[in-house]
């Protein structure tokens, strides 16, 4: 049976999720002192669309999720208009060519020929990509500003500059992942990425409080990019803080098709479950799809063993027992939005605000709750802002 809630959990509760305070500011600037630029439609000063490019680390459902919601960002901000709804289901590739056929304006264009992947996360193709992109903006110059989908591709823009402004989307840690220098600063002139500050600390803190676990599983690809997906340093900080330790399973992801990357990673959920770890929180990683998140709460749930969805409330609708919902994703999309058209207004990326602060609102499976034992006490029920009731 899982520890009851310490009291006021409600007290805790904010303790717990409140970010720590940061001094954000733009072109180096004092706090409160920025420039502030216009995010209205503006044509370039040649009277010409600007031309936008595509670069993502492979297939993962978040990238054209993601795209979807910064081409309707720039919808609601008037420098396009949708002849008709995105269709659901497409993959990035698809996604950039229906945008290219769908949309009108007179301020932006996607470049059907400016789109670039990796394979589908084959490191191998890595330095090919990025030498096709850099000889690109060298010879042609004629892209205005680069969508980087994904760690890999937001690496891989900062490593060959970026010699163009690049907004980088969908990356679990930039600052692990060496993307940006900080919370502040992206330590490139024309590169932006959205930072979170302690979003996965807050989550875990969170998870502890309410499951006080002494041994935590956690599934990842032991690689450089699987261990930053996997927000590993982030788990080491408060492992050492709270006095767990981290049981880890190694499933690789990189280089195999996404029907291997999805064996790997339930395999490593199954192994999880037999040595009987405490919890376990459930990471970003290519085996963990919206098809497979079921199979892993069930794995879970008959393990009875409490799970922590790093993702957000759309896995705890699935079968995950706890996360911190998660503000819509058109809410994100709108932030890159944003910062696109803020660039286009002359401002360089480096100089826009790179922080990102979701509200702390729990989200609950009640479902899976019964099915490990897990009693919610009144106090989580009151501090849950989303609660399901979905069988794993």
């Amino acid at each position: 049976m899982i520890a009851r809630f310490l009291s006021p959990f409600l007290f805790i509760l904010a303790l717990v999720l409140s970010p720590a305070p940061q001094a954000v500011a733009a072109d180096g600037a004092p706090a409160g002192k920025t420039t502030v630029f216009p995010t209205d439609p503006i044509a370039r000063p040649d009277g010409k669309p600007w031309r936008i490019g595509y670069v993502e680390s492979g297939d993962y459902a978040e990238y054209p999720a993601t795209l979807a919601e910064i081409a309707e960002g720039l919808e609601r901000l008037g420098w396009l208009e949708l002849k008709t709804d995105i269709p659901d289901g497409l993959t990035g590739a698809e996604l950039w060519t229906w945008l290219g056929r769908n949309t009108q304006s007179r301020t932006v264009e996607f470049v059907a020929d400016a789109r670039w992947q990796p394979g589908n996360f084959d490191n191998e193709k890595r330095p090919q990509v990025r030498a096709a992109i850099a000889e690109r903006l060298e010879k042609k110059h004629d892209l205005d500003l680069i969508i980087a989908m994904g760690t890999w591709a937001g690496q891989d823009m900062r490593a060959i500059g970026p010699p163009i402004p690049t907004v980088v989307g969908s990356t679990s840690d930039p600052l692990a992942a060496g993307i940006a220098d900080s919370v502040q600063d992206s330590g490139r002139d024309n590169l932006h990425t959205r930072i979170e500050p302690q979003r996965y600390q807050r989550q875990l803190r969170l998870f502890h409080e309410i499951v006080p676990f002494k041994r935590l599983g956690i599934v990842y690809e032991d690689s450089e990019a699987g261990r930053t997906y996997a927000a590993l340093k982030a788990v080491e900080q408060v492992s050492h803080q709270l006095g767990f330790a981290i049981e880890p399973c190694h499933a690789p992801s990189s280089s195999v098709s996404t029907e291997q990357a999805i064996t790997n990673a339930l395999d490593c959920y199954r192994t999880l479950s037999r040595r009987r770890v405490d919890a376990v929180y459930v990471t970003s990683h290519r085996g963990v799809t919206p098809d497979s998140i079921h199979d892993v709460a069930k794995i879970l749930a008959q393990a009875k063993i409490p799970s922590f969805s790093m993702a957000g409330s759309k896995e705890v609708r699935d079968g995950i027992l706890l996360s911190l919902a998660q503000a819509d994703l058109s809410y994100v999309g709108l932030f890159h939005a944003e910062t696109i058209a803020r660039i286009f207004h002359g401002a360089l990326p480096r100089q826009l605000s790179q922080v990102w602060i979701d509200p702390p609102k729990i989200a609950l499976n009640l479902a899976t709750a019964r099915t490990i034992g897990f009693d919610p006490p009144v106090d989580i029920l009151l501090a849950a802002d989303e609660v399901y009731e979905t069988t794993p």
